[in-house]
């Protein structure tokens, strides 16, 4: 068993309130885990309303299998045009 940890920051465009940020993160979080089947959850700066943190957990059965499927979730973030990702932080 293979595991990716990696954590992403961004900027949420047209996000006005906190409100706003917490609707694209969620919506984003819950599109990452249905369509990828990966562990997401929300980290770092909790009180800015323009910026948030998502911190990603990967399993798969090969070191090769994981990097593709890491891969493949930047990929799908970074073509969400409601976002623009800051940092990539691979641990």
């Amino acid at each position: 068993m293979y595991a990716s940890c990696f954590e992403v920051t961004f900027t949420v465009f047209g996000a006005e309130s906190l409100k706003d940020r917490r609707m694209v993160v969620k919506s984003v979080k819950e599109r990452c885990k249905s369509r990828f089947n990966i562990s997401v959850a929300e980290c770092g700066e909790d009180g800015k309303w323009q910026r948030a943190s998502l911190g990603f957990a990967v399993a798969a059965a090969t070191q090769t299998e994981a990097e593709r499927q890491t891969q493949a979730v930047l990929d799908f973030l970074y073509d969400d045009g409601r976002i623009e990702i800051i940092d990539v932080n691979r641990l």
